[in-house]
C-alpha cells in the first residue's frame, strides 16, 4: 500500500530539543474534510528521493480481490524507476495471482492524471453526470492481461485530511518552512469495478466494489516510518448499502516525533541508556454509507502512550491483537485487528456536531501473502539498500470476511462485507 523505491541511509542526527515532525491530524475536528481538487490526483514525478504510488483496489462480487499498483520511485541522480504491478487472490480456490514488471517509457499524459508506459495505459476520464473513473489497460504477461475500469460515484466524494495545497500532508523536520520530507494520501474511499482479467485464457469478471489512493512519500521511506497499518472495508458487491470504510495509520521512526529525551531505549551493544525521540503513530480514515461520505476521521498518538489513553484528537485507531513472534522476520505480529472510526458526521460536506462511530475486528486468517519488501523493489534501488542497518521491511496482506458497526447519530448498523488489511514492520522501533 504504502509504495517503495527511493531507500538510502542518510545523517537523520537529532539535537534539536523540540518536536521534528507535524502531522497532518495536527488541526481541529471540524476540518478534517478536504475535497479532492484536480491537481491532487496529478503524477508529480519529483526528483530528488520520492515515492509516488496510486493503487486501485476491488473486492469482486465472487469474493476474490484484485489490486493494481503503479509505483515512481525518484533514487537521487539515477533514472526513476517504475513498476507496475498486479496481485490476485481469489479466497474460495486460493488461486493467486502476482506480478511485478519495470516499465519502459513511462510518461504522464493528458491533463497529467493518466499515465502509460510500454506494458500499460492508465486513463483518467470526467464523465457527463459528475462522476470519475480510471480505465487500466495493462500486460502483465503472455498469459496475464488486465483491463477493467474504477469509477467514483458522483455522489462519493474523494477526499484528503485537511484542505488546499497543505491537506493531506504531514511534514518532517524541525524547520516547517525547509522540511526534510513528507507524506501525503488522497483517497477514493468507495468505487465500483467494471471489466475483466484475462488469466491462462479465462476471463475473471471484475466486478466489484473498491477504493483508490494516490500516495507521495517525500522523502526516504525508511525514514518515514517504522510502521504501516492499512484497513479497507467494502459491503458485498451489489448490496443496498453501499459502505466502505478505509484507514491508514502509520508510525514515526524515532528519528522524527516528540523532543530528543521525550523516549529513552537500551542500546544492545553497550547497554546503556539513549535518549531518542517518542515516535508519533498516526491514523486517518474515512465511512460511507449508501455510497455517501459520511465521516473523516483523524487523530495521533505517543508510541508510549498507555493503551487506556484516548488518542489526540479522537478514539481513531488501529490495534493489533493476540500478538506473537514471527521467527522468520523477527517481528511481533498479530493474530487478530481491531479498526476504529470515529469523526463528526459531515453534512453537506461540513463537519456537524454530530458523532460518527464504526468498528470492526478480524481474525487474521486469511493471510494473502508475506512479503518480504526488499526482495520485490528494482535491482538498482535494492543493490543500493543492502547495508541499511535495522531495515527489514515485510508486508502482511490479509483479506478476511467482516462485520462492519456503525453508529450513525440516526441509526445503527451492521454490514456483512469484506476487510482487506495489511500489516507492515520496516524497522524496529
Amino acid at each position: 500500500m504504502s509504495g517503495w523505491g527511493s531507500w538510502l541511509s542518510g545523517d537523520t542526527s537529532a539535537t534539536d530539543a523540540k518536536p521534528n515532525f507535524r502531522a497532518v491530524t495536527d488541526r481541529s475536528q471540524d476540518s478534517l474534510f478536504g475535497p479532492l481538487e484536480a491537481k491532487d490526483l496529478e503524477w508529480t514525478c519529483a526528483g530528488g528521493f520520492a515515492t509516488e504510488t496510486q493503487t486501485w483496489y476491488t473486492v469482486m462480487q465472487d469474493g476474490s480481490w484484485a489490486t493494481s499498483q503503479i509505483i515512481h520511485s525518484s533514487v537521487g541522480l539515477w533514472y526513476p524507476q517504475v513498476q507496475i504491478t498486479f496481485k490476485y487472490f481469489n479466497p474460495k480456490t486460493g488461486e493467486k495471482v502476482w506480478k511485478s514488471i519495470n516499465v519502459s517509457k513511462f510518461s504522464k499524459v493528458y491533463d497529467k492524471r493518466s499515465c502509460k508506459g510500454e506494458q500499460f495505459t492508465v486513463l483518467f476520464d470526467t464523465l457527463p453526470d459528475g462522476s470519475e473513473s480510471y480505465t487500466i489497460e495493462a500486460n502483465m504477461d503472455t498469459d496475464l492481461q488486465v483491463s477493467y475500469t474504477f469509477k467514483r460515484p458522483s455522489k462519493s466524494a474523494g477526499w484528503k485530511l485537511g484542505s488546499g495545497d497543505e491537506g493531506g500532508k504531514s511534514y518532517f523536520g524541525a524547520n516547517p518552512a525547509t522540511p526534510d520530507g513528507y507524506v501525503v494520501h488522497r483517497f477514493w474511499p468507495h468505487a465500483v469495478s467494471d471489466g475483466h482479467i484475462i488469466y491462462k485464457g479465462q476471463a475473471i469478471d471484475a466486478k466489484g466494489a473498491g477504493m483508490f489512493v494516490h500516495a507521495i512519500q517525500g522523502m526516504r521511506p525508511n525514514l518515514i516510518a517504522s510502521r504501516w497499518n492499512f484497513g479497507n472495508f467494502q459491503s458485498k458487491y451489489g448490496s443496498d448499502e453501499n459502505v466502505a470504510a478505509i484507514m491508514m495509520e502509520f508510525t514515526t521512526t524515532s528519528d522524527y516525533g516528540g523532543p530528543v529525551g521525550s523516549r529513552t531505549v537500551k542500546d544492545e551493544a553497550t547497554g546503556n541508556a539513549v535518549r531518542k525521540r517518542e515516535p508519533i503513530v498516526v491514523t486517518i480514515g474515512s465511512v460511507t454509507v449508501d455510497g455517501e461520505l459520511v465521516a473523516v476521521t483523524g487523530a495521533s498518538r505517543g508510541l508510549q502512550a498507555p493503551e487506556s489513553e484516548p488518542s489526540k484528537g479522537s478514539d481513531t485507531r488501529v490495534y493489533h491483537l493476540n500478538t506473537v513472534h514471527d521467527p522468520e522476520t523477527g517481528y511481533i505480529v498479530p493474530q487478530a485487528m481491531k479498526f476504529k472510526w470515529q469523526g463528526p458526521q459531515l453534512v453537506e460536506g461540513k463537519a456537524s456536531k454530530d458523532l460518527v462511530n464504526a468498528e470492526v475486528s478480524v481474525d487474521l486468517k486469511g493471510l494473502i501473502e508475506k512479503v518480504d519488501i526488499l526482495g520485490e523493489i528494482p535491482y538498482m534501488v535494492r543493490k543500493m539498500v543492502n547495508y541499511v542497518a535495522g531495515t527489514k521491511p515485510y508486508l502482511h496482506q490479509y483479506l478476511n470476511p467482516a462485520t462492519l458497526k456503525i453508529n450513525l447519530p440516526s441509526k445503527e448498523l451492521n454490514v456483512e462485507g469484506s476487510l482487506f488489511c495489511e500489516a507492515t514492520f520496516i524497522s524496529e522501533v
